[in-house]
C-alpha cells in the first residue's frame, strides 16, 4: 500500500465529492490519463486508516493471468477485508461477470472499480445495471486546471449562473487573476492531470497516451485486427488536420482504405475512447450508428499533440463543446453554432463577433474569446471552463 501512503490529498478532482461512496458497488469510467487511480488511492487513504481492512488491486498485473478476480475477492473476504478496489477492470476477460459474482457472493463487501475503456463498461451494464452506480471522470476543466496548478481556486458554477450572472463572476475572477494569461496554457497543455508532472514532455506523453488507447484499449473492446487499428490511427491524424469536419465518409473511406461501415464504427469507437467528439443535428442512438454531422478531437490538447497547424477557430469550438458536453446536450442548430440542452443557442468566436446570425433567436448567446468582461448576452469564452 505504498501508493496509498504517498498519494497527496491536497487537491481532489471534481467528481470525488459527487460520488456516493456509501454504495456497495461503484464504477468509475473515463479515458486514460484522467486520474481515476489517484482518486481511488485518495479515498482509501482518507477513509481507511487501517489498511488491513482494504485491498487495492490493478488488473494490468501479470498475476491476473494465473488467478481470477473472484479468487482474490474470496481470499480477501475470508481474511477480514471490508472493501475491494479494482483498477483497470478492462484488462480482464469477462470482468463484468466476475464483478457481478463477487457482489452476489459476498454480501457486505464494498466494491469500487475503474476502467479506461468506456465502451466495454457500457456493454457490461446489462449484467450490473441493477447493482451498481457508475460515474464518468473527464479531464481538467479550466477551473480545475487553475486550482491544481495553484493559480486560483473557485467553486464550479452552473450554466444558468454563467448565462444570468456572468458579470459578477467576471468581476470575482478578474479581481484575483488575469484569466486570459492562463487560458492559452490550458488550451495547449491543461486537460490531463499529468500536466502537473510532465512539464516539457506533456505533449509527447499525450501522443503516447492516444496510441495506447488505439492499440491497447480499443482491441479489448472489439475483436479488431492490427490493420484496422492502423487505419484508426491514420483516420485520427486526418481528422486532426481538418476538424471541425463535416465528414464526407466516401473521402475518408478512400483515404484510409476502409469500408463505410468500418469508418463509421471507428469514429464511434474513438469517441467512446476519449479521442473524438461527434456532434449531430439531432440526438442519435448508438444502436443505429449513422454518419455524424460534425467531428472534433476530444479536447484542445490533442490538437497540439497531433498537428502544428492549430486553427484558432477550431480551438475555440473544441473547448466550448468539450466543456459543455460533460453535463449538457450539444446539438447543431439550423442557425448559430450550437444548441445546448435543446434550449440555448450559441455562437462561438472572438470579441469582435456580432449577434447578426442569431439576433432573432430567443435565448441566444455569444461565447467570445480574447475578452475578460462580457456584456448582456455576450459572455467570455473562458467562463464556460468553470462548469465542473
Amino acid at each position: 500500500m505504498r501508493h496509498v501512503r504517498e498519494v497527496d490529498l491536497t487537491h481532489k478532482r471534481y467528481l470525488y465529492n459527487q460520488i456516493n461512496w456509501d454504495a456497495r458497488l461503484i464504477g468509475i469510467r473515463g479515458a486514460r490519463g484522467t486520474g481515476k487511480t489517484t482518486m481511488l488511492l485518495q479515498y482509501i487513504k482518507e477513509h481507511y486508516p487501517d489498511l488491513s481492512k482494504v485491498l487495492y488491486v490493478t488488473l494490468d498485473s501479470f498475476s491476473f493471468q494465473l488467478i481470477t478476480l473472484f479468487d482474490v475477492a474470496e481470499y480477501a473476504y475470508t481474511h477480514g477485508i471490508e472493501a475491494l478496489f479494482v483498477d483497470e477492470v478492462h484488462y480482464m476477460l469477462q470482468w463484468g461477470q466476475q464483478i457481478k459474482n463477487i457482489f452476489d457472493s459476498f454480501a457486505d463487501l464494498k466494491i469500487v472499480y475503474t476502467g479506461s475503456s468506456m465502451l466495454q463498461i457500457d456493454e457490461a451494464q446489462t449484467d450490473l445495471s441493477r447493482r451498481q452506480t457508475v460515474y464518468d471522470l473527464h479531464g481538467f476543466s479550466f477551473r480545475e486546471y487553475l486550482q491544481f496548478k495553484g493559480i486560483y481556486r473557485h467553486e464550479a458554477v452552473s450554466l444558468e449562473d454563467v448565462l444570468s450572472n456572468h458579470a459578477s463572476l467576471e468581476m470575482e475572477i478578474t479581481s484575483a487573476i488575469k484569466p486570459l494569461m492562463h487560458f492559452g496554457d490550458y488550451l495547449r497543455e491543461g486537460y490531463y492531470p499529468f500536466v502537473l508532472e510532465a512539464k516539457q514532455d506533456y505533449l509527447r506523453r499525450l501522443e503516447q497516451l492516444m496510441l495506447l488507447i488505439i492499440y491497447q484499449d480499443i482491441p479489448r473492446v472489439e475483436d479488431i485486427s492490427l490493420a484496422t487499428l492502423q487505419k484508426a490511427q491514420k483516420l485520427l491524424m486526418i481528422l486532426a488536420m481538418q476538424v471541425p469536419l463535416e465528414p464526407n465518409i466516401s473521402i475518408l473511406c478512400r483515404e484510409i482504405g476502409a469500408t463505410r461501415d468500418i469508418v463509421i464504427k471507428l469514429l464511434y469507437l474513438m469517441e467512446k475512447a476519449g479521442l473524438l467528439m461527434l456532434v449531430n443535428k439531432e440526438s442519435n442512438s448508438y444502436k443505429t450508428l449513422s454518419r455524424p454531422d460534425k467531428i472534433y478531437l476530444n479536447n484542445t490538447n490533442q490538437m497540439y499533440a497531433l498537428t502544428h497547424m492549430v486553427n484558432e477557430g477550431t480551438l475555440r469550438e473544441t473547448f466550448f463543446v468539450n466543456q459543455l458536453r460533460q453535463a449538457h446536450g450539444v446539438l447543431l442548430p439550423v442557425k448559430g453554432d450550437y444548441l445546448v440542452d435543446e434550449h440555448y443557442t450559441f455562437e462561438v468566436g472572438v470579441a469582435s463577433k456580432s449577434f447578426d446570425q442569431i439576433k432573432d433567436i430567443p435565448d441566444s448567446y455569444l461565447a467570445l474569446d480574447e475578452m475578460e468582461y462580457g456584456s448582456g448576452n455576450a459572455i467570455p469564452l473562458y467562463l464556460f471552463g468553470f462548469l465542473y
